[in-house]
């Protein structure tokens, strides 16, 4: 034997030993983690320049509090514990300056606007109660004030139509705990086995059948999760007019299709066994069938989106610049989510795209149901912004936005995480084509669009607000609608108004009507509006004159006045409308910006009713009118109160104004009909609820500007498609192998009720 052949043996092992230890570390190797930081630079000034349209910040706030505390000359006590008969701040919002010095800043080099503040105020305390609205500034630090509200509305609101406070609502709780249902003891105990905390209660609105009518009917549920579906058959009319709270009374006592004086009439009713009962089963305090707790375990992890090589857009104080797309955000107390400045290619195609009102009109035959009409920015929008749970209300890579606001307090308040924004790859080809024809190739673009989003929680309903911006220049405001059902106790003939959800749950009819104020500056601010569509005309054919074809022609129109200008909701219009620029593309085509529509909207309001003024605007699937700085918004927060003599009557706007070369908004309305069916419990899911606008480049450019994207795939027959150079795709196993920056779970959404 060799006496070298051990020692050979012994190497030629280690070799073995270390190339095994190698591949079995490799493989057991951590991939390298995505990138986090978007790779995009941005040009300082764009983002100065946003601030202008930027929401208040929480020491600017505090700034203008202090300031109307020390400066009006009266007592000004929280909101949030005011009586009616009291002074207070009911909100602090951003005063966003007129469109006219805004443009002369960003455009013309002008001085930047003077930052202001608009703040409402409340003055119970007073020989004159009523509703002032001032204008505070300059911020950060104001001197002046101004009030603006004879100038906005005409005259003074009367304090009839404020909006309620949550500290009136919690008097009205009070009153019904303490002095209501105090003098019918019997029936409650016997009857829902009350016990001064299984009760809750909802509100109706508007207040009344005429002005100055504060009478709210309280819909009585049983107090576990989900109780908007849990009604137990009774409903209490309040008057709460009086400033003076001692002074509310009980109007009217419903139950189960009965009426009565009050309460004390019904305890007498109930004794003397002169009434139907319809006992309710009672709920566990989850809610039995209205609990959103999973009724199945965890299994295998849905499917995630994530970055790469980090986000592909930024977001810097409130200014968000995605590949062409540039605008700035914000978020409206009363109205919610709004955008300013939407550029694409760094030219203006809309000045503010903003949700202005949703609308909801319900059927029932309890009394509560029946007289409902909520107007949700009355109650605000933009305030019931919701914080978002990472990974199920948005992406869970999503960057998350904070929001400030100063609503029914003296101090401002945060709302963790309550607009997010992200990149989503929608799954789907912007466009494509495979050809089989003459030549072979494949050319397409994956459909990756920027959302932005905000989920408003007004009372029982969710609605999740978003704005997506496309490749090809398109913009698409949308707005699903989940939460909980309205609902009334089910008797007689209540199969009339919906349809039987649980026992004695009656899924109450209603409609949903949503309207945004779209002011878009089409090639400058000057535009047309121009109707485009088609009609079948009968010709000769040229080569066979005995035949005749039937062919679609393009028939045009310019609506020269708002009156030509304003569609009825249910009524035919234009299937291609548009807003047209004084200047024209490459072909002698006017560019343009089209606006399509996706509704399902229930009928209006009957216009004979004393209170259709108040909504007005849902008359209308579109009304196109001259922009005016006194028409800045459709609606007003106290129309929801006093709906029969309106603050703004949108049907004032229309006047059959000439809209050609003028500076112009559309106004869309649309909305869906909701019928609520036994899948609405335990309440309503997104699909097949969503609804909204597109605003689509028409002939604004020579071709389609997502041809300049490099998101684009585009390989022929002849050339090597697994190659990274032709075909970027193929480099997805090296550029995609990274694991995502998820951040550890966290939630604000029960902190500082």
């Amino acid at each position: 034997m060799n006496p070298k052949l051990p020692y050979v043996l012994l190497v030629g092992a280690a070799v073995v030993i270390f190339i095994l230890s190698c591949v079995l570390l490799s493989r057991g190797r951590r991939s390298p983690s995505c990138e986090s930081q978007p790779h995009i630079v941005e040009k300082t000034g764009s983002t100065s320049q946003s601030l202008v349209f930027a929401d208040l910040t929480p020491d600017e706030m505090v700034q203008v509090v202090r300031y109307l505390q020390g400066n009006l000359g009266v007592q000004l006590v929280d909101a949030s514990r005011a009586k009616p008969s009291e002074n207070c701040i009911a909100s602090v919002d951003v005063q966003v300056p007129a469109k006219a010095e805004v443009l002369r800043f960003l455009d013309g080099g002008g001085a930047r606007p003077p930052r202001e503040a608009l703040a409402v105020l409340y003055f119970g305390n007073q020989p004159d109660p009523n509703v002032t609205e001032y204008v505070v500034g300059p911020l950060p630090r104001p001197v002046y004030h101004r009030d603006v509200t004879v100038q906005k509305y005409g005259g003074k609101v009367p304090y009839h139509r404020r909006p309620m406070l949550g500290s009136e609502y919690k008097q009205v709780g009070a009153f019904l705990e303490t002095m209501a249902f105090a003098a019918a003891p019997t029936f409650l105990k016997e009857v829902f086995e009350y016990d001064g905390t299984n009760m809750a209660f909802q509100t109706t609105a508007p207040h009344g059948f005429q002005s100055g009518d504060r009478k709210s009917w309280f819909i009585v549920f049983q107090n576990v999760s989900g109780f908007f579906v849990h009604p137990v058959g009774l409903e209490v009319l309040v008057d709460h007019s009086s400033l003076d709270i001692s002074r509310w009374a009980v109007s009217r006592v419903f139950y189960n299709g009965q009426y009565y004086r009050d309460m004390v009439q019904l305890e007498s009713a109930y004794v003397q066994g002169r009434i139907s009962l319809e006992k309710v089963r009672k709920a566990p305090r989850d809610g039995d069938f209205s609990s959103m707790k999973p009724r199945a375990p965890s299994a295998a992890l849905f499917p995630l989106q994530y970055e790469p090589q980090g986000p592909r857009y930024s977001v810097r104080n409130n200014h968000v610049l995605f590949q062409a797309w540039s605008f700035a955000f914000g978020m409206s107390v009363s109205r919610g989510l709004r955008l300013f400045d939407i550029r694409h290619k760094g030219e203006r195609v809309a000045y503010e795209i903003s949700i202005q009102e949703v609308l909801s009109v319900y059927g029932s035959n309890c009394p509560g149901g029946m007289s409902t009409r909520y107007m949700d920015g009355s109650f605000g929008i933009g305030r019931y912004t919701s914080p978002l749970v990472r990974g199920v209300d948005c992406p869970y890579s999503a960057t998350y936005v904070d929001t400030h606001s100063l609503s029914e307090t003296l101090s401002p308040s945060k709302k963790k995480a309550s607009l997010c924004i992200f990149e989503q790859n929608l799954g789907s080809p912007l466009r494509r084509h495979y050809s089989n024809l003459q030549s072979l190739y494949y050319g397409g673009l994956v459909n990756s669009a920027l959302v932005v989003r905000s989920i408003a929680t007004v009372g029982s309903q969710d609605y999740v607000w978003d704005f997506i911006f496309y490749q090809n220049g398109a913009i698409e405001g949308k707005v699903r609608a989940t939460g909980y059902t309205s609902s009334s106790f089910l008797h007689g003939d209540g199969l009339r108004y919906g349809n039987r959800v649980w026992e004695h749950t009656l899924g109450t009819i209603r409609t949903h009507s949503v309207n945004y104020k779209v002011d878009l500056d089409v090639g400058g601010v000057k535009n047309s509006l121009v109707a485009h569509d088609m009609a079948f005309e009968m010709t000769r054919a040229p080569w066979s004159p005995e035949q005749q074809i039937e062919r679609p022609r393009l028939t045009k129109k310019v609506l020269d006045t708002e009156d030509q200008a304003a569609f009825r909701l249910q009524s035919k219009m234009p299937r291609y409308i548009y807003f047209a620029a004084n200047s024209k593309n490459k072909w002698g085509h006017q560019r343009g910006y089209r606006i399509q529509i996706t509704s399902f909207a229930g009928d209006h309001v009957p216009e004979a009713s004393s209170m259709e003024r108040a909504i007005s605007w849902a008359r209308y699937q579109l009304a196109v009118t001259r922009r005016k700085e006194e028409e800045p918004t459709s609606t007003s927060i106290y129309n929801q109160n006093d709906p029969w003599t309106p603050t703004v009557a949108f049907a004032n706007f229309i006047n059959n104004e000439t809209i050609t070369n003028e500076d112009l908004v559309a106004w869309i309305t649309t909305g869906f009909l909701h019928i609520p069916h036994s899948e609405d419990i335990p309440n309503t899911v997104t699909v097949g609820n969503s609804v909204g606008f597109l605003l689509r480049p028409y002939n604004y450019y020579d071709l389609d500007p997502s041809i300049y994207s490099h998101d684009g795939v585009f390989f022929t027959s002849e050339q090597d498609f697994t190659a990274c150079d032709i075909n970027p795709i193929a480099c997805l196993p090296k550029t995609a192998s990274c694991l995502p920056n998820f951040p550890p779970f966290t939630y604000d959404g029960f902190q500082n009720m």
